[in-house]
């Protein structure tokens, strides 16, 4: 069983790769249509959420290593989106606030966890 955990965290990790870097090739690939507009930034965030998804079925691994893996990149792509001003609505910012506070504390929970008591 733990052969194909690690072969499904594999393949979520490259296709989450594979959108954040080639997101309009994916979607052709897959449906047969570019990506355009706002789909590209909607199709990257669906990338970062595989690649946490694999990090955290990855042998060894936990959830909350696959959550902060989230948090940590979504929280920062879509402060890149605040920022640039690109693609900005009402709740992009009250979004990273709160992806920020939750990858804050996942990551405060993951250090207490690896120092010894």
């Amino acid at each position: 069983m733990k052969k194909v955990l690690t072969v499904a965290a594999v393949v979520e990790v490259a296709t989450g790769m594979a959108l954040l870097i080639v997101p309009s090739l994916v979607g052709r690939l897959l449906f047969g249509a570019e990506f355009t507009g706002v789909a590209n930034p909607a199709a990257r965030v669906t990338g970062i959420a595989l690649l946490a998804l694999g990090v955290g079925c990855w042998p060894g691994s936990t959830a909350r290593c696959g959550m902060l893996t989230y948090g940590a990149l979504a929280t920062r792509y879509r402060a890149y989106f605040g920022v640039t001003g690109e693609w900005v609505g009402p709740l992009l910012w009250p979004a990273v606030l709160l992806h920020a506070i939750l990858t804050a504390l996942l990551a405060r929970a993951w250090f207490q966890s690896r120092t010894p008591h």
